[in-house]
């Protein structure tokens, strides 16, 4: 499969400018209208390093590409050349709906794909309350850091992929969570897999492939 054709872009967002990456899959680059799904993927915490450009970000990116969704991945405010500045979760939600309205304008039809890792995780459970998304995807999901327990979990197919040797999100408190969860969702637990997946993002990215769409 060739390489997505990239296309870096500043997109609308409720306190500024926000700094994206799109990713089109080659095959289908010519006709964006065409596409059943798009991918919107969140990053992880803004205060601790986090950006659209991390490892597992981009793996998730790149399996909704290879399902074939076009995907943004994008800071969140105060990242980077984003504007504005951190907000606990509460900006980073509304700007995660702001990409998605701007991606909905752009794929017009297009089941939206939702993912995030840590941090961004748990935006994208709070994101999807309003965005009614398809499929989501959260990645050892930062419940421990953002209170999700008032949102409603997502009324779709959803996956959750967690090591069991995470030692920023523990797999037990995310395990807890999942059991009061109606849906619930699919859990993907690997063992011996850490916070950011060293050395098993390949098990990673298949554990992704074999829930989405073919």
């Amino acid at each position: 499969m060739p390489p997505p054709r990239s296309e870096r872009v500043s997109l609308p967002g409720p306190a500024g400018a926000l700094q994206a990456l799109i990713e089109t899959p080659q095959a289908e680059a010519g006709t964006p209208r065409a596409f059943p799904a798009f991918g919107v993927v969140c990053h992880p915490h803004p205060l601790y390093g986090g950006n659209m450009d991390h490892k597992v970000v981009h793996t998730l990116a790149r399996a909704f590409g290879e399902r074939g969704a076009p995907t943004i991945r994008f800071n969140f405010r105060g990242v980077s050349a984003s504007e504005g500045s951190y907000d606990e979760g509460r900006g980073e939600t509304e700007d995660a709906l702001a990409v998605i309205a701007w991606g909905r304008g752009r794929w017009p039809g297009a089941a939206l794909w939702l993912g995030g890792f840590s941090f961004g995780g748990a935006v994208a459970v709070l994101a999807a309350a309003a965005a009614h998304p398809a499929r989501v995807v959260l990645v050892a999901p930062g419940v421990t850091k953002i209170d999700v327990t008032h949102a409603d979990p997502p009324r779709c197919p959803w996956l959750i992929v967690q090591g069991d040797a995470d030692d920023v999100v523990p797999a037990d408190f995310v395990l807890r969570w999942v059991r009061t969860l109606e849906p619930a969702p699919q859990v993907a637990l690997l063992a011996g897999a850490g916070h950011y997946f060293h050395g098993r993002i390949t098990d990673l990215k298949d554990a992704v492939l074999r829930f989405m769409p073919a």
